[in-house]
C-alpha cells in the first residue's frame, strides 16, 4: 500500500486495525465508531451512522428517502446487494399528472414530486435480520437524542438552507423547522426536529414494519400528504419491501468493480472502467490534460448508453451483458478522440426511443458512508432524498422530508423511464466496492448525482493507476461533467486546484470548461475504507469538501 504517489493536501489517511467507519458528518461516523465499539457488526454500524445523518444532516438524507447496500466478508458468499428504493404509488399514472395540468414534467418540488415510496428504513431492517448484532433499538439512540435536543448546524446544511429558503418557505411544517423566525439557521446555530425525534423513537421501540410502514405513522404521513395531493397511500407503504438482489460487474486492472444493478447508473460506472481499461492510464500521468480528456470522454460515451437504456428491469429488457462486455467497450472506445471532445450526437448508440425525447440530467443530494469490523464484514451503502431538501415537504407533524426521487420520471409515453405505477426510476445513487481475488479490499462512493460514477472513476484510477492512498485520492483535484444542480447546459467543471496549463489545453481540446472553488462541493462528499490485507489494516478517508470524519480504532 504506497502512501507516497500523490500530493498531500491536508489530513493523513485514518489507520486502524480493528474496526473504521466514514460518513460525511462527523457526528455520524462517531456514532458508527460507537457501536463498532460496543461489540456492533458493520452492519449495526451503518444503521445508526445512516439514522444520525437523519438528524444533522437532513437536506440531503432521511427516513422519507432511498438506500442502498453492498455487503461483503467472509460468510457473505461474495458481495450482498441491497435495493431499498421505493416504486411509485399505485395511483402514480402518467395521467394522475396530466390531469393536474402536468404534461411535460413532474414538478421537481412540493406533494406533487412526493410520488414514490421511502426505502431505506425497510433496507436497515433487511440488512439488521441478516448481519446485525446488537438489539434494534440501540442503533438510534444518538439520532433520537440530536433530532429531541438540537444539533449544530454544519456548513453543508447552512449553505444549502440559505440557497433553499425561498423554496422550504413555501411548506409551512417544513418552514417552521427549518426556518425558524422566517431565516435560515447559520453555520453553529442549533437545530431541533422535535416530530423527527419522535418518529424515530417509533421506529427504534416499534420496528421498521409497524412502527414505519404498516402502523399509525404511515397514515399520519399519507393523510398530510394526500391533503396537499401525492398519489402515495397506505395501501403503498404496507405493501413495500426492500429486497436482495444480485450485484453487477467488470473487471479492472485485475480488480473486480462491483456496482448494484438497474435502475441505478451502477452499470455506467462499470463502463467508464472498462473504456479506460484499454487505456494506458498511468502513461498519461495524474492531472494531466491527457488524463482529464481522456476520462471525460469515457464519461460520455457510458452516459449515452445510459441515458438510452437505464429505467426500472422490471418494464424494459436492458442488455446489460452486451454493455459491460470488453468487446463492446473496445466499440465504444474508437469514439473516444485524444485530441478533440466529442459533441453528444456522435455517440449515441442509436436513439430508439426518438431524438426528441426528455433527456434531462439527473441531480442529486446523497449521503455515503462505508464501515468495516474486526469480523472482515465490509460495508458500502448510500441514501439519499434526491435533491436537497427533497421535496422540501415534510409530512404533518411527523418530522418526514419526503423524497422527490419520482420527479425524475418521465411523462413521455415513449421514454424507457416513463411513469408507470409500482416502477422504480432511474436512480443515480450507486455504492461501490472493489475486490481483488474475491475478497473486498475497497469500500467507496459520493454524492453527488451525476457526479458519482465520474469521482468513483477519480478514486478507482489515482489508487490503483498512480498509487495515492486513500486520503489522497479522495482530495486530488476533481471535475464534473454534464448538468447538475439546475443547470441549463452541459460544461465540464473544474476544480480551480488543476493548474492553468491544464484547463487551457482543456478549452484547446474542445471542452466547455468551467473553474469552480479549490474546495468545489458540487463535485461530491466522497467516502472510502481500503483493506489493507498485508499489513493488517483499515486505511480511511473522508472528503475536506464536506463534514465528515473517518474514525477507526
Amino acid at each position: 500500500m504506497s502512501h507516497a504517489n500523490g500530493p498531500r493536501t491536508g489530513r493523513p489517511p485514518i489507520l486502524a486495525s480493528r474496526a473504521m467507519v466514514s460518513s460525511p458528518h462527523y457526528l455520524a461516523s462517531a456514532s458508527g465508531l460507537d457501536v463498532l465499539r460496543r461489540g456492533g457488526s458493520a452492519v449495526d454500524a451503518m444503521i445508526a451512522v445512516n439514522a444520525t445523518l437523519c438528524s444533522v444532516y437532513p437536506h440531503m438524507t432521511g427516513v422519507g428517502g432511498d438506500g442502498f447496500w453492498l455487503i461483503a466478508g467472509p460468510d457473505t458468499g461474495g458481495v450482498q446487494a441491497l435495493h431499498a428504493a421505493g416504486p411509485a404509488a399505485g395511483a402514480a399514472t402518467r395521467d394522475y399528472f396530466r390531469e393536474r395540468g402536468r404534461t411535460e414534467k413532474i414538478p421537481e418540488r412540493g406533494p406533487l414530486a412526493v410520488l414514490t415510496m421511502p426505502g431505506a428504513v425497510d433496507g436497515w431492517r433487511l440488512a439488521h435480520e441478516r448481519h446485525g448484532r446488537l438489539p434494534w433499538a440501540d442503533l438510534f439512540a444518538d439520532a433520537i437524542a440530536y433530532a429531541r435536543d438540537g444539533v449544530a448546524v454544519s456548513r453543508s446544511l447552512a449553505d444549502w438552507l440559505a440557497a433553499d429558503a425561498g423554496i422550504l418557505k413555501q411548506y409551512p411544517h417544513t418552514a417552521r423547522i427549518y426556518l425558524p423566525e422566517g431565516r435560515p439557521r447559520r453555520e453553529g446555530a442549533r437545530l431541533v426536529q422535535a416530530d423527527l425525534a419522535r418518529t424515530l423513537e417509533t421506529i427504534a421501540t416499534r420496528g421498521a414494519r409497524a412502527g414505519f410502514y404498516e402502523g399509525a405513522l404511515a397514515r399520519r404521513i399519507c393523510d398530510a400528504l394526500a391533503a396537499e395531493g401525492s398519489p402515495l397511500r397506505v395501501e403503498d407503504f404496507a405493501g413495500y419491501h426492500a429486497k436482495w438482489v444480485e450485484p453487477i460487474s467488470a473487471s479492472y486492472r485485475a480488480h473486480d468493480v462491483v456496482q448494484m444493478p438497474p435502475s441505478t447508473q451502477g452499470f455506467a460506472a462499470l463502463q467508464i472502467m472498462n473504456l479506460l481499461d484499454g487505456f494506458d492510464v498511468p502513461s498519461w500521468g495524474e492531472g494531466t490534460a491527457d488524463y482529464y480528456h481522456h476520462i471525460v470522454e469515457a464519461i460520455k460515451v457510458a452516459f449515452a448508453d445510459r441515458d438510452e437504456w437505464l429505467s426500472d428491469p422490471r418494464f424494459i429488457d436492458i442488455p446489460l451483458q452486451r454493455l459491460l462486455s470488453k468487446e463492446y467497450a473496445a466499440q465504444r472506445r474508437a469514439l473516444i478522440d485524444p485530441a478533440r471532445a466529442t459533441a453528444g450526437a456522435d455517440i449515441r448508440p442509436g436513439l430508439r426511443y426518438g431524438a426528441d425525447a426528455d433527456r434531462r440530467a439527473p441531480d442529486g443530494d446523497t449521503v455515503y458512508s462505508c464501515a468495516t469490523d474486526a469480523d472482515g464484514l465490509v460495508v458500502s451503502n448510500i441514501q439519499s432524498i434526491y435533491h436537497d431538501f427533497g421535496s422540501a415537504v415534510v409530512a404533518g407533524d411527523t418530522g418526514v422530508l419526503m423524497q422527490n426521487r419520482g420527479c425524475f420520471f418521465s411523462l413521455d409515453d415513449r421514454h424507457p423511464n416513463r411513469l408507470e405505477p409500482g416502477k422504480v426510476t432511474f436512480h443515480t445513487i450507486i455504492p461501490a466496492m472493489l475486490l481483488r481475488d474475491g475478497a473486498p479490499v475497497l469500500a467507496y462512493g459520493t454524492m453527488g448525482g451525476e457526479g458519482q460514477p465520474q469521482t468513483q472513476a477519480a478514486l478507482l484510477t489515482r489508487l490503483i493507476d498512480f498509487g495515492f492512498d486513500v486520503q489522497q485520492a479522495i482530495e486530488a483535484p476533481r471535475w464534473l461533467m454534464g448538468r447538475t444542480w439546475g443547470t441549463a447546459s452541459s460544461s465540464l467543471v473544474l476544480e480551480s486546484r488543476i493548474s492553468d496549463e491544464t484547463i487551457r489545453e482543456l478549452i484547446l481540446r474542445g471542452h466547455p470548461v468551467t473553474v469552480a472553488p479549490r474546495w468545489e462541493g458540487t463535485v461530491g462528499h466522497a467516502q472510502a475504507i481500503r483493506i489493507d490485507r498485508d499489513n493488517g489494516f483499515f486505511e480511511g478517508g473522508a472528503d475536506p469538501r464536506g463534514d465528515g470524519a473517518a474514525m477507526g480504532f
